[in-house]
């Protein structure tokens, strides 16, 4: 028996051990909701069931306003609301916000990891007059596809009733079939600083740094704002090789820091039939080429960092479909968080010599942090204009 089937059967055999363990304490499966995805012919709704005691929060879900792809909260919402300004309504402001951005008690990231997947356990989800019996996978996943649902473009909810636990409401998001352009984004180092993948650093970040406590690059909720500007029906997409685990904390981060609202597809730690770890490049190159399939009228905006394989990634594919790329964005790594993310202390250009050799009519965009590369955009914007 191969090591990789030796893992994944002790993997297996502890969890069930561990949900007979639960139950017996009174915990019931909890279904976690993550932001469903589709055009108007075809739609995911995606969920995993873990066990939860039964006085466990809410599991975290986007919160979505009408009139935006993006389904970000405004900021200072009370004098929008009101549509005043005072010295007291922006003290009312200030109020809403620090509640918002404290509310509840922040948990150690360690929590995160260390879950208990419900396994074939039936299910029913609900959208719109549609109705799918089925069962979460053996490693508690819910991936269900809705053809002909008849939803317009824009955001709506799913219900996911298990047999056994409370219902919930997935988000999902109907892309607008005029969108003509999208974003693709990395996560680690990119938007957030963790300095993903060094084995120290990156258990320092998931496991015990509190999940409210990571920090933004500066500068990118500003960058990807006026990257959409001009395009409010324009999807975002977060593509990751993070575990699905720490999907919830990366919903609230985005959300926290005023980042564009989108479906965060992640993976798996863990054995695979093949080896004791999933390939991260390879989840990265299928789910980005499933998005190329499933929505052939949209250019994409790729934004990554040089610091691990987004260069490689997105060079191929600007060379396999150059008319699917609208541009490159590539945050520029200083040279200790180069040697601390790939162990290497180069610039993009001695990693990634190959990159130069993307098609010219699309263009590459780089920068140290949002701010620049919101300065290296402007610049090219204009000089296109011209």
């Amino acid at each position: 028996m191969a090591l990789a089937d030796i893992a994944r059967a002790a993997e297996i055999a502890l969890n069930k051990r561990g949900i007979v363990r639960m139950r017996s304490r009174g915990w019931l499966p909890q279904i976690l909701p993550f932001t469903g995805y589709g055009s108007v012919n075809k739609l995911h709704v995606l969920a995993r069931a873990v066990m939860a005691a039964p006085d466990a929060d809410e599991p975290f879900t986007f919160k979505l306003l009408p009139g935006s792809a993006h389904g970000a909260i405004p900021s200072r919402p009370v004098s929008q609301f009101l549509d005043l300004h005072s010295p007291t309504i922006d003290a009312v402001d200030d109020i809403v916000e620090l509640a918002a951005h404290t509310a509840g008690e922040a948990q150690r990231g360690w929590r995160q990891f260390f879950t208990t997947q419900v396994g074939n356990l039936p299910v029913t989800v609900r959208i719109a007059d549609q109705e799918i019996e089925t069962r979460t996978d053996a490693s508690g996943y819910i991936n269900v596809m809705f053809t002909k649902h008849g939803l317009e473009p824009g955001w709506h909810e799913a219900e996911i009733i298990p047999r056994a636990g409370k219902p919930v409401v997935a988000p999902v998001v109907v892309v607008d079939p005029d969108a003509k352009l999208g974003v693709i984004s990395d996560i680690d180092d990119t938007i957030l600083v963790t300095w993903l993948p060094r084995a120290m650093l990156a258990a320092w970040n998931a496991f015990i740094l509190k999940t409210d406590a990571r920090q933004p690059v500066p500068g990118m909720a500003e960058f990807y704002a006026e990257v959409l500007a001009d395009y409010p029906e324009a999807p975002v997409f977060y593509v990751s090789t993070g575990a699905w685990n720490t999907l919830p904390a990366m919903q609230a981060f985005i959300q926290s820091n005023d980042l564009p609202t989108g479906p965060l597809l992640m993976t798996d730690w863990g054995p695979t039939p093949t080896g004791l770890f999933r390939s991260g490049q390879e989840h990265k190159r299928t789910q980005i080429r499933n998005l190329l399939i499933m929505f052939p009228h949209i250019k994409w905006v790729l934004i990554g960092d040089d610091g691990q394989h987004d260069p490689v990634i997105y060079d191929e594919l600007a060379r396999e479909h150059p008319t699917r790329v609208e541009a490159i964005a590539l945050r520029e790594l200083n040279p200790v968080e180069q040697v601390l993310s790939s162990g290497m202390g180069a610039t993009i250009e001695a990693i990634n010599p190959i990159l130069s050799m993307r098609p010219a009519s699309i263009p590459l965009i780089q920068g140290r942090d949002g701010h620049e590369l919101l300065q290296e955009f402007r610049r090219i914007k204009r000089n296109s204009a011209a």
